[in-house]
């Protein structure tokens, strides 16, 4: 079984909190953002336990009726709380948000509160670099890389961050195959109209200018590089309101 990850100390508060009153009859609640790792928690803790999300309502009902101990995941969903019988059973739940907090607080002994990831400094560290061996082994992968040089996208939580990990990986291990295949993929998906082939000349010529500009500094000694004239370079550079 995978370790839950982190550092953060109120996510340690969390784990210590469930902890302590996992051998008790008594319901839990962690509310936070989605992809904050609230049921990856569960999952450790209870390991025995059914769990079940609340988009599924007939096998929630069903589920509710054979066990006295079982994990809701989107508890939000459950708008009519009251057509499921949750007297005498053990909830332990998650939910992205509150909807409803008098009925938080009539059903759940504990709460708790799983901060985003942006909040979590030391967490993302830890699993930017997870994910990075992740990424490096199910590509087969060798090679270094410098985690400090990726930028981290935290907007979905580890959902985003994952993704925006195996998507550097990936681009750093493209060869010229690779890139021509992408690129033919996403010409074949959007290529439409009366003016494709100067619709999408910016798909070479941003990266081609932005590369530049970044390896060499100057815009004279692109224009040198590219073999074009300096006035035809700066006026690329505009239309593609590029900043140099």
């Amino acid at each position: 079984m995978q370790t839950f990850i982190t550092k953060s100390q109120t996510t340690q508060d969390i784990i210590k909190g469930l902890e302590l009153s996992k051998n008790l009859f008594v319901s839990s609640i962690i509310i936070g953002e989605p992809h904050t790792g609230k049921k990856s928690l569960l999952r450790q803790i209870f390991t025995d336990t059914t769990i079940i999300s609340a988009k599924d309502k007939i096998q929630l009902e069903s589920t509710l009726e054979s066990c006295d101990e079982i994990i809701i995941t989107d508890f939000e969903l459950l708008d009519n709380i009251s057509k499921y019988d949750l007297s005498n059973k053990k909830i332990i739940a998650t939910a992205n948000y509150i909807h409803n907090q008098q009925l938080i607080d009539d059903t759940f002994a504990f709460i708790y509160h799983m901060l985003p990831l942006k909040d979590r400094k030391d967490d993302v560290k830890l699993l930017a670099s997870h994910y990075l061996e992740c990424a490096k082994k199910d590509l087969g992968l060798n090679t270094n890389i410098d985690i400090n040089k990726i930028d981290l996208d935290l907007s979905n939580n580890t959902k985003s961050l994952k993704q925006s990990i195996y998507r550097y990986v990936m681009r750093q291990n493209m060869n010229i195959d690779d890139i021509k295949s992408a690129i033919y993929e996403y010409i074949y998906q959007n290529l439409e109209g009366k003016n494709g082939y100067k619709e999408h000349l910016h798909i070479y010529e941003e990266p081609l200018l932005n590369a530049g500009l970044s390896k060499y500094k100057s815009q004279l000694k692109l224009s040198s590089i590219l073999g074009i004239n300096r006035n035809t370079l700066r006026k690329k550079i505009l239309e593609h309101k590029i900043d140099a």
